[in-house]
Order: C-alpha cells, then sequence, then structure tokens
C-alpha cells in the first residue's frame, strides 16, 4: 500500500483553510493562526496514525 502524496498534501491544505476559517470566525488573534493550524494538522496526523494502528 502505498500513500499518495499529492492528494495527502491536498487534504493537509483543505484541513488548514478550514482551521483557520474557524479561527478567524471566533476572533483568534491573526499572527497565531498560523502556529495553530500547524498544531491542529499534526494532532490529526497523531489521531489517524494511532486510529490506523
Amino acid at each position: 500500500m502505498t500513500i499518495d502524496w499529492h492528494l495527502r498534501e491536498q487534504a493537509r491544505a483543505n484541513l488548514r483553510r478550514m482551521v483557520k476559517r474557524v479561527l478567524r470566525k471566533h476572533g483568534y488573534p491573526p499572527d497565531k493562526q498560523e502556529t495553530a493550524s500547524r498544531t491542529v494538522i499534526e494532532q490529526a496526523e497523531l489521531f489517524a496514525q494511532h486510529a490506523a494502528d
């Protein structure tokens, strides 16, 4: 089984966009949005990895 990296990057981009939209909606500081987005993506990847085990 292989991972299609193009689809994986596309999924990351979609997740990042959704996270930033939610952060803006709730008044999260714009200068901290990138860090928060990275944290959420890392957590989602760890969760997916753990769920696959």
